[in-house]
């Protein structure tokens, strides 16, 4: 034997003394955190809040409410979960199992797309389709490629064109066609642009010039000198305004109309927002606010709605979306407030300003950041690198490229400054210092600084935390609830448990007679 098999030999043995030796255990906790069941010689993971999965011995079950196999399923691993299709493979093929643990498509396919009810898979270049619904599976025919769209019509690829195989017409061939939306396929043809609804039938033949999808169900098309904005419905394409002058689709998604050449609309994805003579541009200022320049020299801030959030004013070159009826505008560079009629009510003497929050609002003189109040008096001093917006008292803040929280006074909270805080979807802070994590409650105690690789709520009184590659919980007064000491913790929340992993190792047995070697 050369030395790379007695190597190879080697490894096979200290690998397999690995997997004789230890297992995978779970220590499972109710909300209390009672020690109610232990699980031996496990391997578990969460695939949704219903689904639970063992992968036990390479042998992948799917497990009840009591973490006890129900089915097996065939597969080596799981490809992908999205409900409520599991997908598994097994050496390079994929099946199909409903979440509910019946086999729909035996691990033989190359590749297999899904679609809510539906599933969609190939043997090289032979496609077959099921439908959950009712149940059907067939046979669609060999195809250059296939997918589902958006809207559940499969498009297959041939050598000359497209076509719709779950469609009424299934050997209808198309020139080119495009998944663009949940309801609709556009496709063009020599004579032009068309809609295609879910059932894979025209409710708009090909004749349009363009087409262009705006957003949802909503269409910008032109045909014949004849400008369109239309609406996709389940069973006909509904044109909410049409026009013979021009109708523009510029930068930004801003729609416009122009008469004789001259800006005079500003429209919505299905008809008119704005309809006013002395137009001389639109700039979208977010996705919810216009900018209007009129020839006069005023500006106004129009919303979706076509609502004048301040209507239009002299001596302002733009005007930003505000909160609490103030709204930031700009003079000869500088920053003041404005309110909805159009009258100044903060000077313009700021480089830079936020929106009003909780009534504060941050702004920025010679490089440096404080808060102003609705009167324009400096409330929080001028000092700070960065500044966010109030959200329940309290506000992030930059200094010297690191981060602290305030309140309404001022108060920096936390005793020391982080190289990031960000606000999470349930009001607590994350804090960040080389890499490690920490939390701050919605009032702005410090629950614990950043010293864990990473830190995740999950729950009431529940924060999951990781140091060393070891695993406890956090209560949010900070103290342990699980030691940081295992190797994963699951939360199922359909039980109402919580399942705590490790890893044992047996102790190793001395050998009787080894023993009485050493007696002699």
């Amino acid at each position: 034997m050369n030395i790379y098999g007695k190597w190879a030999l080697a490894i096979s043995m200290f690998l397999t003394s690995i997997n004789l030796c230890q297992s995978q255990i779970y220590e499972v906790y109710d909300q209390q955190y009672n020690l109610v069941q232990k699980i031996n010689n496990d391997h578990i993971f969460l695939l949704s809040e219903s689904i639970r999965v063992s992968d036990k011995d390479k042998k992948l079950k799917l497990l009840n409410h009591s973490y006890e196999p129900f089915i097996e399923l065939e597969g080596a691993e799981i490809y992908q979960y999205l409900a409520p299709w599991i997908i598994v493979t097994n050496e390079g093929k994929f099946g199909a199992y409903h979440e509910y643990g019946e086999q729909i498509l035996k691990a033989e396919y190359d590749h297999i797309d899904t679609h809510y009810n539906q599933l969609l898979a190939n043997k090289g270049n032979v496609y077959f389709h099921y439908d959950i619904g009712n149940q059907t599976f067939q046979t669609l025919g060999t195809f250059q490629d296939a997918f589902i769209a958006q809207n559940g019509q499969v498009i297959a690829k041939i050598p000359s064109g497209y076509l719709l195989p779950l469609s009424s017409n299934p050997k209808q061939k198309y020139q080119d066609l495009s998944s663009v939306s949940d309801g609709t396929i556009v496709s063009h043809e020599p004579s032009g642009f068309g809609m295609i609804n879910r059932k894979g039938e025209y409710i708009l033949d090909p004749i349009l010039d363009s087409l262009s999808h705006i957003e949802g169900e909503y269409f910008y098309g032109y045909n014949e000198n004849q400008y369109m904005l239309i609406k996709a419905l389940e069973d006909d394409a509904d044109i909410r305004y049409s026009s013979y002058h021009k109708i523009s689709l510029e930068d930004d998604d801003v729609i416009l109309e122009y008469i004789h050449g001259k800006l005079r609309r500003v429209m919505k994805k299905d008809g008119i927002l704005l309809d006013i003579v002395g137009m001389q541009e639109v700039v979208r200022k977010d996705p919810e606010h216009y900018n209007v320049y009129f020839k006069n020299g005023k500006v106004g801030l129009l919303d979706q709605k076509g609502v004048w959030r301040v209507i239009p004013m002299e001596g302002v070159t733009a005007i930003y979306p505000g909160n609490e009826d103030l709204f930031g505008a700009v003079k000869d560079h500088q920053f003041g407030f404005v309110n909805r009629s159009g009258n100044l009510v903060i000077p313009f003497q700021f480089n830079a300003v936020n929106k009003f929050s909780e009534g504060l609002a941050g702004v920025k003189t010679d490089n440096q950041w404080g808060y102003i109040d609705r009167n324009g008096d400096l409330v929080i001093n001028y000092q700070f690198d960065e500044v966010g917006e109030f959200n329940r008292g309290l506000a992030i803040v930059k200094k010297n490229g690191k981060s602290n929280l305030i309140d309404t006074k001022g108060n920096l909270l936390l005793k020391d400054y982080y190289n990031a805080i960000s606000l999470s979807d349930d009001q607590y802070y994350i804090t960040e210092e080389n890499d490690l994590y920490g939390i701050v409650d919605p009032l702005g105690k410090e629950i614990t600084a950043p010293i864990f690789q990473s830190i995740r709520r999950d729950g009431y009184d529940r924060i999951i935390v990781q140091r060393n590659n070891k695993f406890g919980i956090l209560k949010d007064d900070g103290e342990l609830a699980l030691p940081i000491y295992y190797q994963a913790i699951l939360v199922d929340n359909a039980t109402n448990k919580i399942l705590a992993e490790d890893i044992y190792t047996p102790p190793l047995l001395e050998d009787p007679k080894d023993k009485k070697k050493k007696n002699k």
